[in-house]
């Protein structure tokens, strides 16, 4: 079993910006990561690249009395094509998405996606999956992998279960993740070759979260038509959004202007924004109707060439 360690303990009226107590665990095996998680209980927080958790423990907006470390899982770090689907680890960092040349030709919205998050620096400790299992709905993959049509594997106690990405953002930082699951895999099918897909974001400075965000993956049948559409919204709602009415509304079409700009229409009109620091709940789903067509238009022209 990992050994405990202490945590650097500091007097409560010390400033912020310094974490709490707390014990550390270094697992050695998955396994041993499963059982830590379902001996310490709901108060254990798994880390992995650490950039959403850390910075909260520094604000003590989170004051986890238990960290269990995976990074020693080195079986975890895989980005590769297998049975039908890319899979991709729970320790593959953002930063592997943009130099993997499987990903870079074959999934260019994984590319697009990762190379908006922040700054280089956190995508080189960043993971994927913890930027899924972290829950929050201004997090620029979940609208990517809702697109995608990926699904995720956790693992816990009773063993491994598969969880279709539509169901897994439950609410504001909430997942369908139990406490003594780890995510250890996200499986995506493997595109046809007249698939493509892109990611847009507005932020209001380089590294920001996304103000709004919109993920499209098409595939075209042999005469050009829309055979399935997936639509993904960053940050316009408490939980990711699939555009479920754009996507359906697009199936079976031809992708001309018109089309495009009435999917548009309909995915702004599913977006669920609100008034924040970030501007209006109208100028928001506007914005959502803006980044669509312009995602649509990218994803069509990768489709075309095989991208």
């Amino acid at each position: 079993m990992g050994q405990a360690r202490k945590g650097q303990v500091h007097k409560e009226d010390e400033a912020p910006m310094i974490p709490r107590s707390f014990e550390y665990y270094v697992p050695r095996t998955l396994d041993e990561a499963v059982s830590l998680l379902q001996k310490l209980g709901p108060d254990a927080k798994i880390l992995s690249g650490g950039q959403s958790l850390i910075p909260m423990m520094k604000l003590r907006l989170a004051s986890p009395p238990y960290i269990v470390d995976i990074n020693r899982l080195s079986s975890l770090n895989y980005i590769s094509e297998l049975d039908g689907n890319l899979r991709i680890g729970a320790l593959a960092r953002e930063s592997d998405l943009e130099v993997s040349p499987t990903i870079t030709s074959r999934y260019p919205i994984l590319t697009d996606t990762s190379s908006v998050i922040a700054d280089p620096l956190v995508r080189n400790q960043a993971t994927v999956c913890g930027n899924l299992a972290h829950g929050d709905p201004a997090n620029d993959h979940p609208a990517t992998m809702l697109a995608l049509g990926a699904s995720l594997i956790a693992v816990g106690p009773r063993g491994e279960r598969e969880i279709p990405v539509d169901g897994f953002f439950t609410g504001i930082f909430a997942t369908a993740l139990q406490p003594d699951e780890i995510l250890k895999e996200i499986k995506i099918p493997i595109p046809s070759s007249s698939s493509g897909g892109a990611y847009l974001k507005l932020e209001r400075k380089v590294g920001d979260y996304a103000t709004a965000g919109v993920a499209v993956q098409l595939t075209l049948n042999s005469d050009g038509i829309c055979q399935r559409a997936g639509i993904g919204l960053t940050n316009v709602g408490f939980s990711p959004l699939k555009a479920k009415k754009a996507e359906a509304f697009l199936a079976g079409k031809t992708l001309d202007e018109s089309t495009i700009k009435q999917a548009a229409e309909l995915a702004a009109g599913e977006a669920q924004p609100i008034d924040d620091i970030r501007g209006p709940a109208d100028y928001k789903r506007d914005l959502v109707r803006v980044l669509t067509a312009r995602a649509l238009i990218r994803a069509l022209g990768r489709a075309k060439r095989g991208a």
